[in-house]
């Protein structure tokens, strides 16, 4: 005979997003139920940013050695061990699991289901041998890479972003279909793990972020042999018996690629497999994800999305501060602001990119008036130069009264610099703020003052007070 539960939420999936909004509605003092159907921790853990990192770690190491003749340093031939980096990236995520145990959630209150759900009705969900009629439920599934109709593809094995890491093997020549943030760092990465690596885009890689921090990066990746094919399809695969053809075109031209493995690392849609969201009357997009309104409400007002699970990038480190607004927004009915503009986002490729606030194109597509862009070169930072890392800039978009409204910057360290300017953003500051900022010499952070302390800046006012006074003593004897 089922049990049935009464939580005040009851949250679906035991990714990063649903352990967020769980542990922010305890801290409330609600009650909660947690559905996860397969692993705590989510994508993030087993299949995304930490193994996506990790991976990336033993890259840079290798990347690090193949280049130390700069230094004056002799490495001899660099030999990579590829089931030693499976085993290492296996090792950073078991040591990452404990700190999500159902035993450590139950420890909190959070009565924990692990079992697969469906919706019986708009109120009521069944998980296991539970009934669950929640105050609110929170679908956060997270999402799924979204396979292309590609005649052929079906016939061959492929890996998406989701098994890529459970390859213990070398990867001869990986041919990459998609233009998300995870292709570009894991091209970079297995090419300097030794394997021919072909990036295929439709468009331009890494829409969406600053096409000048996006060239940058770039043009790294095809300087280290990442055969990078931008406004080009994959049209079909060729099954062998010994390889894969992949057959692309730009145009109306078409060419055939000699690939031994292919992953698809596209975009991603909603996991909503079993879930039967139409008997609780939620209603699908155009696109195939769930149709929301601003807040991540569905159609059933009862029902909300949040995380990937609503069809939009999230970057796992602003989760929380969502969580917590979406939570205050279900248990108190505060209104919930759909985008924060302190909240970074990062690429993790070498080198890094990092964009908080308002992006040079959005501030010219926006007519924001009496903006100005600031520019530095790493070329121009003294530890930038100590470690032969000058390749990259950083850009400052600053308002006419002084304001900082948005930073972007590639480089090496990019994504720990751009904190010192979400904080800034976050808290209102002006440009002139960061003449008071002291940072140790020589550090990547003093890059920060060196932008307030720039002849183009000097024409920003420090505040619009100081500026009334300074006009008031030109006019004074």
């Amino acid at each position: 005979m089922p049990s049935f539960l009464t939580p005040d939420i009851c949250v679906i999936g035991g990714g990063p997003a649903g352990l967020a909004v769980a542990r922010a509605a305890r801290r409330h003092g609600a009650t909660v139920a947690l559905v996860e159907k397969n692993r705590l921790g989510g994508a993030a853990l087993h299949a995304g940013s930490i193994p996506a990192k990790a991976l990336a770690a033993v890259a840079r190491r290798a990347h690090i050695l193949s280049t130390a003749g700069s230094f004056g340093i002799e490495a001899g031939e660099l030999r990579v061990n590829a089931r030693g980096v499976f085993d290492y990236v296996q090792r950073v995520i078991a040591a990452s699991a404990p700190a999500v145990t159902a035993e450590q959630l139950r420890a909190r209150e959070i009565e924990v289901v692990e079992a697969s759900a469906r919706f019986v009705d708009s109120r009521t969900l069944e998980a296991g041998e539970h009934r669950i009629r929640a105050r609110r439920f929170v679908v956060a599934t997270g999402a799924q890479p979204t396979i292309p109709e590609v005649p052929g593809l079906a016939e061959v094995p492929y890996f998406t972003t989701a098994t890529i890491f459970d390859n213990p093997r070398k990867l001869t020549h990986l041919v990459i279909f998609g233009p998300s943030p995870a292709a570009v760092e894991l091209a970079q990465a297995l090419r300097r793990l030794g394997g021919e690596v072909t990036l295929i885009d439709p468009g331009l890689p890494l829409p969406g972020y600053d096409p000048e921090l996006a060239e940058v990066a770039l043009r790294r990746l095809t300087d280290e042999g990442v055969d990078v094919r931008m406004d080009t399809t994959p049209v079909a695969v060729q099954p062998r018996s010994l390889g894969i053809g992949v057959i692309i075109r730009r145009g109306t031209a078409e060419e055939t690629l000699d690939a031994s493995h292919i992953l698809v690392a596209g975009p991603r849609l909603a996991a909503l497999e079993g879930l039967e969201i139409e008997n609780a009357g939620i209603r699908r997009n155009p696109g195939g994800g769930l149709l929301l309104n601003p807040s991540g409400r569905t159609t059933n007002r009862h029902v909300y999305v949040f995380g990937d699970a609503t069809g939009a990038a999230e970057q796992s480190h602003g989760i929380e501060d969502r969580a917590e607004r979406l939570v205050r927004s279900l248990l108190f009915r505060q209104p919930m602001r759909r985008r924060v503009p302190h909240v970074p986002r990062a690429v993790f490729t070498d080198p890094e990119i990092a964009e908080v606030g308002i992006s040079e194109p959005e501030a010219r597509r926006r007519r924001i008036k009496g903006f100005r862009v600031l520019r530095l070169s790493l070329a121009e930072n003294d530890r930038a130069r100590v470690e032969n890392e000058t390749y990259g800039l950083v850009k400052l978009i600053v308002a006419g009264n002084g304001r900082l409204l948005g930073a972007a910057i590639v480089g090496t360290g990019a994504a720990e610099m751009i904190s010192l300017f979400a904080f800034a953003i976050g808290n209102g500051m002006a440009l002139a703020d960061f003449r008071n900022f002291v940072a140790p010499y020589p550090t990547l952070t003093g890059i920060a003052r060196a932008l307030a302390e720039d002849p183009a800046a000097r024409g920003v006012p420090e505040s619009l007070l100081l500026a009334r006074l300074l006009r008031l003593n030109r006019v004074l004897p």
